[in-house]
């Protein structure tokens, strides 16, 4: 009891001085100087008083220092800007809005970036990765198509999907186990053409982070990630653009202010063009009696957003993104389509009460939906499945001082779910078939947090989420604990670890390893409980030389009442759907989760490495009740990311991935039928084992990209060569299996059954135009 005493004493004493030393409080918000855009995560440092704080996801930041009659120095910086030092007098509280300009000199680079890494080690945040679009942009890209969620595949802890695609498997979650949220508005398929592009322009974004555990209490309702996607404000201070012209797609951004220094807006669009020169191939060849037309193929984004500075104190947002992929094919006997797409909507009212108080109130709209019609002479047919959310919310965050960071809010979600509904029939009326089913629900969740600095070396972060969700007759109301800790043992080293519980209200039911569009939503219901995880991680980091942050982690994750399909599964036109589901568990676990980061000098990039397992299992119906690895348990996750600048205008980029082969549920064997004496066997009845028994082979990709910037008269420009998968490795995207056959009379004997691979992409150059305006 004596020596817990002697702990204590300093924070308590601390403590008591503070509550009698008479403070005054420094807040505002941090923006770029040159577009008037906000700046998340910049630093605020009082240097003669060693006291600081980082700007919060609204560019807000408060800082509480002693009251003072001389005048003291705070420093202002972010990665990539020029640091910026102002004088004050802290005799009152003071609003102080700053602009910080692009980069200079390269001393000052390596100074921001080393703040920049010391402040993520002494954030009780860990499992955290951010990207922004210009490092994206660096980078070489399939088909030359930038895709900032393809880059999050080159960070360790998450898996990627098959071949090419933006399949995400998170610390060994489900792909719909993802919170991916633009503008804070949720995006249920983040997919274009049939996950080979994510729905996100990188000229559009401004930065994206994911969280992998240690959820803030502001986050719930999946259970392996939170990936927030932020949009770019528009240019307040002038009108610019930017766009870009390259093998499969086009982009053009325009962005400007409505009132200089008040308002602002942006415009992005972007969209493929192989159904035109498909269309042109048609044309060119419709007269010819034995031609197959190609059919038509295309994808289209658009994002738009205004903002508006009503007072000091209150800033308005409008958001909204509309996406659509479209593929058509029409002859004289029938009229086919098949199209899938996402509408989001947000608006944002951000209120500064005082110094020590923010708010931000916000109302969004989600809707996603896939619809495929054929009609056919005499008959025809329409199958579609549609989620539409409607959400409101609100976040206050509170800074009653420098020790203390309290964050409080509450969110309400209204679900309309359309599940696999079919319509059917002949023109004549006398055909005529139904089916599907439609579900509501309501999800709410309120949450407390507080980030305390117990001391100089010590924080904790604690607190809670409320979440609930009705579904007439079924209601569930769960607590989910957050905490997290951070111990700095010295100025290079910090330890830290988390706990988190999450639970999943609407999940998605998927008959296949591959995102795909026509996969569908479903509720939670009496029957259907609310998926849970619980996550527990720890881990260290240490900055070698002021340039290289090396973190480790380990980390494992319980997971209850996981679903699945049963074995042959009927899925489209069933009205009984959750007759076809099954509830397990499952595990998953990695002692060893490393990164080590450089975002300094020429060479910049990344390393990361994971070893991680991952079961699922005790489904009554699926593989005895017995426990077995999921397709994306993939035991070793390889990437090596290297940025090198040459000079100011030459970029050289190259990644190198491996990951250890998935897992695939193959027959083990088939039975055969002889349909008349002397006839060949027939393999018609496939016979499976054990669930996911066969391991594919290892994948391997490197890329290499190099970037060229050159100025015109009235333009900023870059050509971005890109060469996919430089070494023509021939990677597998699914397997089959085929029998092999020996020549014989007077039939063919079939010798053995043997797997095979089906590859997509061999090496794949490609070019880019990107400009400025």
């Amino acid at each position: 009891m004596k020596q817990f005493l002697q702990f204590l004493l300093p924070f308590v004493v601390s403590g008591h001085l503070l509550a009698q030393t008479a403070t005054t409080t420094i807040s505002g918000a941090i923006k770029d100087a040159q577009s008037g855009e906000i700046l998340i995560g910049a630093t605020i440092e009082a240097l003669d008083l060693k006291k600081g704080n980082v700007s919060n996801e609204y560019g807000f930041y408060s800082l509480t220092i002693p009251l003072k009659n001389d005048s003291i120095s705070l420093r202002f910086s972010y990665v990539g800007y020029m640091p910026q030092i102002v004088r004050i007098k802290p005799d009152k509280a003071l609003q102080l809005d700053v602009s910080l300009s692009i980069k200079g000199s390269v001393l000052n680079e390596v100074e921001v970036k080393a703040n920049g890494f010391r402040e993520k080690m002494q954030s009780t945040e860990m499992s955290v990765a951010t990207l922004s679009a210009r490092e994206a942009k660096a980078l070489p890209a399939l088909f030359g198509e930038v895709d900032i969620i393809k880059i999050l595949q080159l960070k360790p802890g998450i898996t990627p999907g098959s071949e090419g695609t933006t399949g995400l498997f998170v610390r060994g979650g489900n792909s719909d186990q993802n919170l991916i949220v633009l503008d804070e508005a949720i995006v249920y398929n983040a997919n274009h053409l049939f996950g080979f592009f994510s729905t996100f322009n990188s000229d559009a974004v401004k930065d994206l982070k994911v969280y992998k555990g240690g959820f803030p209490a502001q986050y719930g309702g999946r259970l392996s990630s939170v990936i927030d996607v932020r949009m770019k404000e528009g240019n307040n201070q002038k009108f610019t653009g930017s766009g870009g012209l390259g093998l499969i797609a086009s982009r053009l951004t325009l962005e400007g202010p409505i009132k200089k220094g008040k308002s602002s807006f942006i415009v992005s669009g972007r969209r493929t063009y192989a159904d035109i020169i498909t269309r042109a191939v048609n044309r060119a060849n419709e007269n010819k009696p034995d031609y197959n037309p190609i059919p038509d193929y295309y994808f289209y984004d658009l994002n738009t957003k205004i903002n508006f500075t009503l007072s000091p104190k209150d800033h308005l947002y409008l958001s909204g993104y509309f996406g659509r992929d479209v593929f058509t094919f029409k002859n004289e006997t029938f009229n086919f389509l098949f199209d899938w797409g996402n509408t989001t909507g947000t608006a944002r009212w951000n209120h500064v009460y005082g110094p020590h108080l923010f708010s931000n109130a916000t109302f969004t709209y989600s809707d996603y939906r896939y619809r495929i019609r054929n009609i056919l002479q005499g008959f025809s047919f329409r199958l579609g499945s549609n989620v539409k959310d409607a959400n409101t919310k609100i976040d206050f965050y509170y800074q009653p001082s420098n020790a203390h960071t309290v964050r409080f809010g509450a969110n309400a979600t209204y679900h309309q779910f359309i599940v696999g509904r079919l319509k059917a029939g002949s023109d004549d009326g006398q055909v005529n078939f139904e089916a599907g089913q439609n579900f509501d629900g309501w999800e709410f969740g309120t949450y407390f947090a507080d980030e305390w600095a117990l001391g100089k070396d010590l924080k904790l972060n604690y607190g809670a989420r409320f979440s609930g969700w009705s579904n007439q007759p079924a209601f569930y109301a769960r607590f989910e604990p957050r905490f997290a800790i951070n111990y700095t043992l010295n100025s290079d080293l910090s330890l830290k670890g988390s706990y988190s519980r999450m639970n999943q209200y609407v999940h998605l039911l998927a008959s296949s390893g591959l995102s795909l569009p026509t996969d569908i939503w479903y509720p939670s219901t009496k029957g259907i409980k609310p998926e849970v995880s619980d996550q527990l991680a720890v881990g260290a980091s240490y900055l070698f030389a002021n340039q290289i942050l090396v973190t480790w982690e380990a980390w494992y994750k319980w997971l209850q009442n996981s679903i699945d399909f049963k074995d042959g599964a009927e899925i489209f036109a069933n009205n009984n759907l959750e007759g076809e589901l099954t509830i397990g568990k499952g595990y998953a676990y990695s002692p060893l989760e490393l990164e080590i980061e450089k975002k300094e000098g020429r060479l910049t990039g990344w390393i990361g490495y994971t070893l991680s397992w991952v079961r699922r299992g005790a489904f009554q119906d699926i593989n005895g009740g017995n426990y077995f690895p999921t397709r994306f348990d993939t035991r070793h996750n390889i990437s090596v990311v290297g940025i090198y600048s040459l000079s100011k205008r030459w970029q050289l980029t190259a990644t190198w991935v491996y990951t250890s082969g998935y897992t695939s549920w193959l027959p083990i064997g088939r039975l055969s039928f002889q349909d008349v004496a002397g006839a060949p066997l027939q393999l018609v009845v496939p016979v499976y084992g054990a669930r996911n028994t066969f391991r594919a082979p290892a994948y391997m990709r490197a890329d290499l990209g190099v970037v060229w910037k050159f100025k015109t008269r009235h333009l900023e420009n870059d050509l971005t060569l890109s060469i996919y998968n430089a070494t023509n490795r021939r990677n597998p995207y699914f397997l089959f299996l085929d029998a092999e056959i020996q020549k014989g009379e007077p039939v063919d004997f079939i010798t053995g059954i043997k797997a095979k691979q089906v590859s997509l992409f061999p090496v794949l150059p490609s070019i880019t135009w990107n400009f400025k305006f």
